[in-house]
């Protein structure tokens, strides 16, 4: 049927009726006093997300473009920094590291677990001569369905005293709890199409004090990703370039409703849609890919063993209209991912439970019981 797609994704996630409606105004000149208004209200609900007093800028790209304008903006070739790799994303910021000249060192772990808070706490200390400039860490590994432990993680860096903390949110914030300012994060990154419940092309980056004082004496190259310019045009309520006008209307009123719903509500909404998916998945006979424990509240990866991943994504798009994400490098057509991320509700949840089912039950998966999956999700939603 027309117009039932429905994306269960972890990016891009669905967009409210209010903002789709908001972003087919008619746009206003971007240098205009009425559009500078909406610049200093939506600055202002940044700062409440990020739970920061200080800036979170706004950059037109993608949350690889707000993570790659955090490395040039307080780094120097010849930097050594630790970086974190347990997936896609962790890996993608060693490149992105390695492109710019800096010195890398990984800390890696199997995808589909996480990060040991140990290893970089055994490397901090043993750094007397305060080489290591930065940590880089993805705080929820879109791509295997782990969240890090970045709080452990981050105790370690403060204690080292030198390095920057370097924090890609972009599928933890507005999903799990990230306090900037409380525990003393230097560099938060983020993107549009995930729990901003927008559509991509916004890129946001929150940027602590230490990270400033390290600005002052960065030598990477850098023009349109230069913070310092945002900084200035924020301040002022303006951007230093072009921004997406009509983006922009629609993360007002995103973060309007983000603020009535409340940053405890979205956590719990987050936690009990990752809870109700796992429980489900397990009803189904299928087993998620990351244990209980790490799970991330974006994603859930599943690795089925009776039927393909991708002829159980091929179905569900083609059967129920619904979009399943897939594996990625060597976990393509291993695994797929349910994304219950942004704007997703419980009934959403069950929704792609049952198609699952009926697209498993289609497949020949002869692993659970009729209607097991929205049993168990329906446990988790009525405690």
């Amino acid at each position: 049927m027309q117009d039932k797609h429905m994306l269960m994704i972890p990016g891009p996630t669905p967009v409210p009726e209010s903002v789709l409606l908001a972003m087919a105004k008619h746009p206003i000149g971007h240098r205009s006093g009425d559009f500078s208004q909406i610049i200093g209200e939506i600055t202002e609900n940044l700062k409440w997300l990020h739970q920061t007093q200080n800036d979170v800028l706004m950059l037109t790209t993608s949350g690889t473009g707000a993570m790659e304008a955090g490395i040039i903006n307080f780094l120097s070739a010849g930097d050594r920094v630790l970086v974190g790799n347990n997936g896609k994303f962790g890996e993608r910021w060693g490149k992105i590291s390695r492109a710019f000249g800096l010195e890398v060192e990984e800390i890696t772990a199997e995808w589909g677990k996480p990060l040991d808070p140990e290893a970089f706490k055994t490397k901090l200390e043993a750094d007397t001569d305060k080489s290591i400039k930065a940590v880089i860490i993805t705080h929820s590994e879109t791509s295997t369905g782990v969240l890090n432990d970045l709080q452990t993680i981050n105790s370690y860096v403060k204690a080292h005293g030198e390095a920057l903390i370097m924090v890609d949110a972009v599928t933890s914030l507005g999903a799990v709890n990230v306090p900037m300012d409380e525990w003393g994060l230097d560099m938060v990154a983020s993107g549009s199409q995930k729990g901003y419940m927008i559509p991509p092309g916004l890129g946001f980056v929150a940027v602590g004090p230490k990270a400033w004082k390290a600005y002052e004496t960065a030598t990477l190259p850098k023009f349109y990703l230069d913070l310092g310019a945002y900084k200035k045009a924020t301040d002022k309520s303006s951007s230093p370039f072009t921004p997406p006008v009509n983006l922009m209307y629609g993360l007002q009123v995103a973060l309007e409703m983000m603020k009535a719903e409340g940053l405890e509500a979205m956590f719990t909404r987050h936690q009990r849609l990752t809870q109700a998916t796992r429980a489900a998945v397990k009803g189904l006979g299928l087993s998620p890919f990351a244990a209980d424990e790490v799970a991330s509240y974006a994603v859930t990866a599943v690795m089925p063993s009776t039927v393909e991943a991708e002829a159980i994504r091929s179905t569900m798009k083609k059967e129920f209209d619904i979009a399943l994400a897939g594996g990625q490098d060597h976990l393509k057509g291993k695994i797929f991912r349910i994304g219950h991320l942004g704007f997703v509700s419980e009934r959403d949840v069950l929704t792609a439970i049952a198609a699952l089912e009926a697209t498993l039950q289609k497949l020949g998966h002869q692993g659970a019981t009729s209607g097991a999956g929205i049993a168990a999700a329906s446990q988790v939603f009525k405690s």
